[in-house]
């Protein structure tokens, strides 16, 4: 049988000695797992900080997860462990959260990162005022979960196009390989539209699609070569949105909120979005935590394997700067 790859998931981290206590119990101390943490310690960004990408891969049979790609201290296969979700107040009063990611190595502690949910401004006092350890996963699956924007356009069974804000569970949605299907769960969250969690635009007709289409970043489309212009050795590609940016018809869209939705199906589907075929939600060891108790059944399980999970391309492939016009080319009738 055809192997899946790993699961991966990129993300902008700060390195703890970039996060230093600026004023309470633990003075001059950069930020620490939950034990260590003091709560109404404020905290300060260094000015020189520079966040850093960190690539966190999942092993196609579970397991932890371990850096695959990370900031210059980071070492490769390193385990990285969720330790707590903390959160900040400003002098405002606006609140943020942000997950503190725990390296490992031989069994020690060989780096800590703060995996932020929003922006951070240097030489900007943050008090901490929340610890949650539970929380992180929970966090973290919201973050990994592909999704779709409000007012985004999802193809029905029946044709019919409906804003996906309008689609109830039980609804049935055209899928790319197994016609039409249920929707077993539909999830929604908001979060600030900035750093690794701004949406993605793709303007209309870029991919033959007639409005914009706004995604997760890491949301994958699937596009299907009548030639291969890629040189992917495949008709069929599967193709990270954030792959694809370019700045022009292609753009992260930095600032504000966004809402976010999730499509659940009972396997991993391929539907139809403004157009444009894309993945729904993948039930896997990083977005499990993001499902309601009443799905246990479906998250404990996972979803199986499916031929389109094998036929994502790398980054290096869609790398050159009219990859978006060769992909349009390749797809057109």
């Amino acid at each position: 049988m055809t192997q899946t790859r790993s699961q991966v998931q990129n993300f902008s981290v700060w390195q703890a000695k970039h996060f230093v206590v600026a004023e309470g119990v633990a003075d001059g101390e950069p930020l620490s797992f939950a034990d260590e943490l003091v709560l109404d310690d404020t905290y300060m960004l260094a000015p020189d900080a520079r966040p850093h990408p960190m690539t966190l891969e999942m092993p196609a049979d579970g397991g932890p997860f371990h850096v695959a790609q990370a900031s210059q201290t980071g070492l490769p296969a390193a385990q990285i462990y969720l330790d707590c979700c903390i959160t900040l107040m400003s002098t405002d009063g606006t609140t943020y959260e942000g997950i503190v990611l725990v390296e490992v190595v031989g069994g020690g502690v060989e780096e800590i990162y703060l995996l932020p949910l929003a922006d951070l401004h240097p030489k900007t006092p943050y008090r901490l005022v929340g610890i949650d350890r539970q929380l992180a996963t929970t966090r973290f699956a919201e973050a990994a979960s592909v999704s779709f924007t409000r007012g985004t356009h999802i193809t029905m069974a029946s044709g019919a196009q409906v804003r996906i804000e309008d689609v109830r569970i039980g609804d049935r949605v055209l899928t790319r390989n197994d016609g039409p299907q249920p929707v077993r769960w539909i999830g929604e969250t908001t979060l600030r539209a900035v750093g690794e969690f701004a949406p993605v635009v793709v303007k209309a007709g870029t991919l033959h699609n007639q409005n914009d289409l706004v995604l997760s970043p890491d949301h994958r489309l699937f596009i299907y070569q009548r030639q291969d212009k890629l040189g992917a050795g495949r008709s069929e590609v599967l193709v990270k949105v954030r792959h694809l940016i370019n700045g022009k018809t292609v753009y992260q869209r930095d600032g504000g909120f966004v809402d976010y939705f999730q499509l659940l199906f009972d396997q991993h589907q391929i539907i139809y979005a403004e157009g444009i075929a894309a993945e729904s939600m993948l039930i896997d060891h990083r977005t499990r935590a993001a499902l309601p108790k009443h799905l246990d059944g479906i998250a404990e399980g996972g979803h199986g394997f499916r031929p389109h999970m094998n036929y994502e391309v790398q980054k290096q492939l869609v790398s050159h700067p009219d990859a978006v016009a060769l992909l349009k080319r390749a797809s057109r009738s």
